[in-house]
């Protein structure tokens, strides 16, 4: 390479190296906790962070119904889906999610900080959520993350 130029380094797919991390969610607040997230899946940790090439990590998160809210989102938070059929339109309750699957909160917050397309879909099945402590990933050498 001639004197004065400069190189970007842009990962390639089959080079990437991926960590199985662990997020203890309890006394978190979940907006916070979900950037993290967010960032860890789609990379934007590393040194090496390409915008095309999903670089993330995998995340186990575990204690998802402890997590914190700030504000009256608890009270003003809704859940909105459509099923497709006319007057389909169908909402839940923060509450009403909490009590049935709270994993489901973490995720669908972390699933609308990553980009809307097949790579950001790639990235969220990286996302593993347990709203216990106990997980199947215990054979995967998992390192505490720093949130």
């Amino acid at each position: 390479m001639p004197a004065g130029r400069q190189s970007s380094y842009l990962a390639k797919p089959a080079e990437v190296s991926r960590e199985w991390l662990h997020v203890d969610a309890e006394g978190k607040v979940l907006g916070r906790l979900a950037v993290d997230i967010a960032n860890v899946l789609m990379g934007k940790h590393k040194p090496t962070y390409t915008a095309h090439v999903d670089t993330g990590d995998f995340v186990v998160v575990t204690n998802a119904h402890k997590f914190k809210l700030t504000g009256r989102k608890a009270d003003e938070m809704k859940y909105d889906r459509y099923t497709y059929h006319y007057g389909g339109g169908r909402s839940t309750s923060f509450r009403e999610m909490m009590a049935r699957h709270p994993e489901r909160v973490i995720r669908f917050a972390v699933q609308r900080m990553l980009p809307k397309t097949a790579m950001g879909d790639r990235m969220l099945k990286k996302l593993k959520v347990y709203a216990s402590d106990t997980h199947p990933h215990t054979n995967h050498d998992l390192k505490p993350w720093r949130s």
